[in-house]
């Protein structure tokens, strides 16, 4: 209790009592506070986390349809760029000039 005040003594220790449950309580409310941050942090990881993977898992679908359609297109792409070869080379006029040398040379003999 403290020192004769012109305030009643019951007074003056409710509230000495109740800072002193204050500065009992600050320690546990500092703690809880932590706990409630560290908490809402993991929280936020996980969803973070949980948001790579399903970007890297669209991705990793988006990769495996250009290669399945790639695979399925190679039979295409081969016969296109023969085609294109045979087209732009001299192959024809080569052919035609062969067949004329043959024909002429059956007719002679």
């Amino acid at each position: 209790m403290a020192m004769p005040t012109p305030v009643n003594g019951q007074i003056t220790d409710a509230v000495t009592q109740a800072n002193v449950k204050v500065l009992g309580d600050a320690p546990a409310m500092a703690m809880g506070s932590i706990f409630q941050s560290l908490a809402h942090s993991t929280g936020i990881l996980y969803e973070n986390a949980v948001g790579s993977q399903q970007q890297l898992a669209v991705a990793a679908q988006a990769s495996t349809n250009q290669g399945v359609i790639q695979i399925y297109s190679i039979d295409t792409m081969a016969g296109a760029v023969g085609t294109s070869k045979i087209a732009n080379s001299d192959t024809a006029s080569t052919m035609m000039s062969l067949v004329t040398a043959l024909k002429a040379g059956q007719g002679v003999s």
